[in-house]
């Protein structure tokens, strides 16, 4: 992405942008039932960065799994480009949390343009004071072992049945986020 064409998507809608796009015959790109964790002010944009989530395992998903330094959710924090927006397909499911204030901040700290999941946030108020775009279901605080299992890093996912693929751009606004595919050229 140029920066005059991230410079652009800095100043439009996603309705707009949805528009456009189903001119193009795109009818399936804004993120069902995923909003702003709170209003930034300004378009979140940036390449996506996937992570996907499966149904947990009670013999797998235990608190001792966070202490693998390469648990897929820690590899996902440290590992999304600088600039890129992190995207997590959590099945559509807020009854755990799909990340908390720590890891959002630290993805913050590197340089991550936002965050995005289809699940739920835990620390949801601390992660709205935080400077970067968050956009989740709504607030959870069981964390997401409860519920979910990190397996894939920067592959193809769906995420408020929407499919994503790396690379694509994503826009996020006061009302949610659109996906463009990566190939179309604006």
């Amino acid at each position: 992405m140029t920066p005059e064409t991230r410079a652009i998507l800095m100043g439009v809608t996603c309705a707009t942008l949805t528009t456009a796009l189903f001119k193009r015959g795109f009818r399936n790109v804004f993120l069902r039932d995923v909003h702003p964790v709170a209003w930034k002010g300004q378009n979140m944009v940036g390449p996506a960065y996937t992570l996907r989530y499966i149904p947990a395992r009670e013999d797998l998903d235990t608190l001792d799994a966070f202490l693998a330094p390469d648990h897929p959710q820690r590899v996902a924090i440290e590992h999304c480009p600088e600039g890129h927006v992190l995207v997590m397909d959590s099945r559509r499911d807020a009854t755990a949390a799909s990340a908390g204030d720590i890891l959002i901040r630290r993805l913050m700290k590197r340089g991550g343009a936002g965050v995005v999941t289809d699940g739920g946030f835990r620390d949801s108020p601390a992660i709205e004071a935080l400077d970067i775009p968050a956009y989740h279901m709504r607030p959870s605080s069981p964390t997401n072992l409860i519920n979910n299992h990190a397996v894939d890093l920067n592959v193809p996912i769906g995420c408020g049945g929407v499919a994503v693929f790396p690379g694509d751009i994503v826009v996020g606004d006061g009302e949610g986020v659109v996906i463009l595919p990566a190939h179309l050229s604006f």
